[in-house]
């Protein structure tokens, strides 16, 4: 695709699949997944948004440095080397699929706050029905999915801006109504850990700007840009609304509501004003079903193209976009669906997003240490914040696998294992072609 090929995006587009992939349905739903943790919800919060501002630094460098590398995977295999740019891309790619999952059993559970009869039909079917919904959007081509981000991006920020809106109110109209049901439970730094690997799930998306690298139109200086401007916008907005339902809701309430911010909005905001609230919250769950299928069909294209993956899903169509890619994305995210919805969309959206985040901090750490690789060969010049971006991308990423605990871990390494054998074997195909040449 040349560079001025018209089907490229810009900043614009970038940073909305930043906002739109981070700001999914990860904030409205975990509120209720915190509940229990008390106060150390808002410490795990505030560890979150550094440690993510401090990936989407790393995030910026590389596409500075590498703009001419296919995203994750060109920084970490020119860095680190093939294997190791496999086995995060593919780790990577497997959480997506479950994001799909996760963000569908979202949207579902808030779609019944609005809709009660749709409480009456079975709730799976629903998720699959809306993941293929933006597989057909998408197969239509990355600009499509692309406008699409930009008008459901702009959508979710309403219900962000009303609950923080009516948390101003509620402050100044009757304070003492924050913290009118403090938690049983006390601060503890295993807690606050616990917290914070909860809450990074809301926040995984800051490297979408990096993922379509050859679709973006002058990369390097477009990707940086996107990436901190998206994440700049979304810490903003989550450390303003992610306190009001903590803070104005009874925990044990909290803790079984599917819908918290619309419950939020009935109860101080007036009668009716929850279900719309819940619509928007909606559309912010379909459009980052969007984002995240668009990165799935990138993902795995990306993968072909170096031979990780079967050159099938390299293939495009009339419309530019990897269909074999995004329907096997999709039948596994449908999987997924069937085999793990939980009657309790909370307890169901709770395990996912923590499987999600496992899978998600190999990219995160091979990414620091990509820019720390850079560092050490030479790109000294580049200024000392290069090595100081590395080393803290780094030890976040440990952090937050240490606040997971053992279990997340072994699950992580166990996804990357598990597509090793596909490795090998294209490998093999590889070097038997070549030699027969």
């Amino acid at each position: 695709m040349q560079p001025g090929d018209g089907r490229k995006i810009g900043f614009w587009t970038c940073t909305a699949l930043v906002v739109g992939n981070t700001i999914g349905m990860g904030i409205f739903v975990l509120p209720a997944s915190l509940a229990p943790l008390g106060y150390n919800a808002l410490l795990g919060w505030g560890i979150t948004v550094l440690g993510c501002l401090a990936l989407a630094r790393v995030f910026a460098r590389l596409a500075r440095l590498l703009p001419e590398a296919d995203g994750p995977y060109g920084y970490v295999q020119r860095t680190l080397g093939d294997l190791p740019a496999y086995a995060v891309l593919w780790s990577y790619w497997v959480s997506n699929w479950i994001t799909l999952a996760a963000l569908a059993t979202g949207v579902v559970g808030y779609a019944a706050a609005i809709f009660p009869p749709l409480a009456r039909v079975q709730p799976a079917w629903l998720c699959v029905g809306v993941l293929w919904l933006f597989v057909g959007v998408n197969l239509l081509g990355v600009r499509s999915g692309g406008r699409v981000q930009v008008v459901t991006t702009v959508m979710k920020l309403v219900p962000m801006l009303a609950v923080a809106v009516l948390g101003v109110w509620v402050l100044l109209d009757s304070p003492a109504s924050f913290g009118a049901h403090p938690p049983a439970k006390p601060i503890s730094l295993g807690d606050a850990m616990a917290a914070s690997t909860l809450a990074l799930f809301a926040m995984l998306g800051i490297e979408s700007a990096t993922i379509p690298a050859s679709r973006v139109d002058d990369p390097g200086r477009t990707i940086p840009r996107a990436t901190l401007a998206g994440t700049g916008i979304t810490a903003a907005i989550y450390l303003v609304v992610s306190a009001v339902p903590l803070l104005l809701l009874p925990y044990a309430e909290l803790a079984q509501s599917s819908a918290p911010f619309a419950l939020v909005m009935e109860r101080f905001g007036g009668e009716g004003m929850g279900r719309w609230i819940a619509l928007f919250v909606v559309v912010s769950g379909l459009g980052a079903l969007n984002g995240w299928t668009l990165l799935g069909g990138e993902m795995m294209r990306t993968m072909a193209d170096n031979g990780t993956m079967p050159r099938v899903f390299a293939r495009t169509n009339a419309h530019g976009a990897p269909a074999g890619a995004l329907v096997l994305t999709a039948l596994l995210a449908t999987a997924m669906v069937l085999m793990n919805y939980s009657e309790s969309a909370v307890t169901g959206f709770t395990f996912l997003s923590t499987v999600v985040t496992a899978a998600n901090l190999p990219l995160y750490l091979g990414c620091s240490l990509a820019l720390g690789v850079l560092w050490w060969r030479g790109q000294r010049d580049a200024g000392r914040d290069l090595l100081v971006a590395a080393v803290l991308g780094v030890g976040y990423a440990v952090f937050a696998f240490i606040g997971m605990g053992a279990r997340p871990f072994w699950l992580a390494l166990a996804l990357m294992v598990a597509g090793l054998p596909l490795y090998f074997f294209l490998r093999h195909l590889r070097n038997r072609t070549t030699r027969h040449a």
